[in-house]
């Protein structure tokens, strides 16, 4: 494992990447591991920007911000907000999981801005890393059982992508804790559809 091991999980408001980062180092805290996060928001109740920071350690706690260039994983929830931060925090090793389904601003809704084509983004992304993993999180949660439940979607993939340094149980552990019936059930579904196609 990366000493620390940083991980940003980004998206914009309503997506419930912030939760998807509690589940994250709630999971890692229990592994045995120390855990520091950082988040930061845009107008996150208008679907602005949030940003979390993640960062894992065996040895020594660390400060919750990554620095530029030096994240070892981008969880990304929505496509253009995952530009952004690989454009700040990805180098060429950076591993990203993304969300192939955009999320629309008000702007782009209104026909007063125009949200770049996906294929494009997609493009810009495999430039900055090549170890880019796309992912229809919001049609698998869909299946799941509710679109809301994307975040965990994404928190599965991370689970099953063999880059971290503990296994599911710990996830489903903390998603077991976190919610109730039937809430719980569909995030545990989300979860586990999210594991089964990193391990595809």
């Amino acid at each position: 494992m990366k000493e620390p091991l940083n991980i940003i999980i980004t998206g914009v408001g309503g997506q419930g990447n912030v939760l998807a980062s509690q589940v994250l180092s709630s999971a890692a805290a229990q592994a045995g591991y120390r855990v520091a996060v950082g988040e930061t928001f845009g107008v996150s109740q208008r679907g602005g920007s949030v940003m979390s920071h993640v960062r894992i350690s065996l040895t020594r706690p660390y400060g919750p911000l990554i620095p530029k260039g030096r994240a070892h994983i981008v969880a990304g929830f929505e496509p253009l907000e995952t530009l952004r931060v690989l454009l700040e925090y990805a180098n060429p090793e950076t591993v990203v999981i993304m969300n192939n389904r955009p999320n629309y601003p008000l702007g782009c809704l209104s026909g007063e801005q125009k949200y770049p084509d996906p294929r494009d983004i997609e493009k810009a992304a495999g430039k900055l890393t090549p170890r880019l993993h796309l992912l229809s999180a919001t049609e698998l949660a869909k299946e799941a059982g509710s679109p809301l439940a994307a975040n965990m979607v994404m928190t599965g993939a991370l689970a099953g992508s063999r880059l971290l340094p503990f296994g599911r149980e710990h996830f489903t552990g903390v998603i077991e804790t976190l919610f109730q019936d039937p809430v719980r059930e569909l995030n545990l579904r989300a979860f586990e559809l999210g594991l089964y196609q990193m391990n595809k």
